[in-house]
């Protein structure tokens, strides 16, 4: 727990390290999660294998689940659960799963299953149907900026 005492000491102790090409700490918040996930389920509970194998959203049940960087994601049958987890990169969702539009502005912001795209066999989401128009305005220029802000916005 940093009180008051550690953050004067480094405050005190900057200039010092400064001058000695030390590097500090340059914020003392927490960052937000890699991946979005409302009540630790991410795609608010969608299977992400669904949306290259059935071309939409797909609801996920708690009997197909699994833990991958600290979210559950849940899956349609044992088969989607099982290509997941053969590659999640390729079926997880860009940035996270935050929406991918707000990652190109350089924020976050939550995402729906519903405001959704895949291009060029990558999956991403947006916070809402007005969000993924504008997305679909430029991909591949989003796309790139949202990387270039990636993952720094996260923090």
């Amino acid at each position: 727990m940093l009180t008051r005492r550690h953050l004067l000491t480094a405050a005190l102790a900057a200039p010092a390290a400064a001058g000695l090409g030390l590097a500090l700490p340059t914020r003392l918040r927490a960052e937000e999660p890699r991946i979005f996930a409302v009540d630790g389920i991410a795609i608010r509970g969608a299977d992400p294998v669904g949306y290259f194998t059935a071309a939409q959203p797909v609801a996920g049940e708690g009997g197909h689940a699994l833990m991958w960087k600290g979210a559950t994601w849940l899956f349609a049958d044992a088969a989607a659960l099982a290509a997941f987890e053969a590659d999640p990169y390729s079926y997880a969702p860009a940035f996270g799963g935050y929406c991918a539009y707000a990652a190109s502005q350089g924020y976050l912001a939550p995402s729906v299953p519903e405001a959704w795209t895949v291009h060029e066999g990558r999956l991403y989401l947006n916070a809402s149907l007005r969000a993924r128009e504008l997305w679909l305005q430029d991909i591949p220029g989003n796309i790139a900026k949202g990387e270039a802000n990636w993952p720094a916005i996260l923090g």
